[in-house]
């Protein structure tokens, strides 16, 4: 199978198994696809200690290693270093530091994105009658400064950035961006964990284009997030030489993934309130399990050799760009809320402290998407061609 038939079997197998789940289920069809969505049929269980408290203790056995490791590996290097600096000048040190200029400086366009970031957040933030007509879309100017900024920076340290030398791709990021959100916004309606609020009634094509044009902000966010945290060593210090995960069978552990995968998606409307998770794993394992079998390489396969930095880069990239979507939909007149059963509480802005993991795998499947159709990956925190 080639890489077009992976990608098509990957959309005939998210855009079908939930909806073969709930005809199963005998539950009717018209509910899951209405454009724009508007029925509330969901009934969300209410906060659970236990459950909150397991998801915490999962969520903290899983990262507890990762984090202990970058923090032992930095301390070990500064210990390093001051030795180093006993026989070395500062000038020899920082000239194996990676990046381009001990110095930074922010080129003027950076500056720009910042004040453009800024000017957008105010006007998102305010009510001021004379900026009603752009108060409901100021989503996509936010993330276009951000997206700016963001390579801005990664300029100053590294004398490269993803949109000036690699515009093709970062081009082609955004309308991918918006068919792969489209993705979620259709899973979401078989669990229904956001909702959007404060626009007025839309037709079916301007919402449509309303949702797409922010939508495709995604993955360049994320993307051009993930190649900024690998010009810091330090954030991912010692995992490439982590714990390697050895795959005795790839096409058996590929295979239960698959089937894994598909029972989720498959199940996810009968059963919305335990299979939730799904929305963010299922997509992430489709992909993997899908270039296993045909022997391609995945956004896993570096773990083999215990190089566990692009995974943990990819995953901080959608944490860092989750903060600012939840940050900058907050007091923004058209916002999406949420409704997360079993660990609605502690809400950090709009979304759930617990909601905050769903970003993790997120960042996976952003670089795997991208990666699958677009034959560019992030491997060992670096991304190569």
């Amino acid at each position: 199978m080639n890489r077009a038939g992976v990608i098509l079997t990957f959309l005939v197998l998210v855009l079908g198994l939930p909806l073969l789940g709930v005809l199963w289920a005998g539950q009717p069809l018209g509910r899951y696809l209405e454009f724009p969505p508007r029925t509330h049929y969901v009934q969300h269980e209410p906060f659970s200690w236990p459950v909150f408290l397991t998801l915490t203790v999962l969520i903290a056995t899983f990262l507890g290693p990762i984090l202990f490791r970058i923090i032992v590996s930095n301390h070990q290097l500064s210990a390093g270093h001051q030795l180093l600096r006993k026989r070395s000048t500062l000038a020899s040190l920082s000239g194996r530091s990676g990046l381009h200029d001990s110095r930074f400086t922010l080129p003027w366009w950076g500056w720009l994105g910042i004040g453009w970031t800024g000017l957008w957040w105010v006007i998102a933030w305010t009510r001021f009658p004379w900026m009603a007509a752009v108060q409901e879309h100021t989503f996509t100017s936010l993330w276009l400064g951000y997206i700016v900024t963001v390579n801005a920076v990664t300029f100053a340290r590294t004398g490269r950035c993803m949109m000036l030398h690699r515009h093709r791709y970062v081009l082609s990021l955004f309308f991918l961006s918006a068919a792969f959100w489209w993705l979620f916004e259709y899973l979401n309606r078989f669990v229904q964990n956001w909702y959007y609020v404060g626009v007025a009634e839309p037709s079916p094509f301007e919402y449509f284009v309303r949702a797409t044009i922010p939508f495709s902000t995604v993955l360049p966010a994320v993307l051009c997030t993930a190649e900024l945290l690998t010009s810091y060593p330090a954030i991912s210090t010692g995992l490439d030489r982590f714990r390697p995960v050895h795959l005795y069978n790839t096409k058996l552990v590929s295979w239960s993934l698959l089937i894994l995968s598909c029972l989720g998606l498959f199940a996810i409307g009968h059963w919305p309130n335990y299979l939730f998770p799904v929305v963010w794993v299922g997509p992430l394992l489709l992909v993997v399990s899908l270039q296993g079998l045909v022997r391609r390489p995945t956004i896993l396969s570096p773990l083999a050799q215990g190089d566990w930095r692009g995974m943990w880069i990819s995953a901080l990239a959608a944490l860092i760009c989750g903060f600012f979507w939840e940050l900058w939909n907050w007091k923004s007149l058209a916002h999406w809320e949420y409704a997360i059963p079993f660990v609605h509480r502690f809400q950090l802005f709009e979304m759930p402290l617990l909601g905050y993991a769903g970003y993790l795998p997120f960042g996976l499947e952003c670089v795997a998407v991208a990666d699958l159709c677009l034959s560019r990956r992030f491997s060992g925190g670096v991304e190569s061609e």
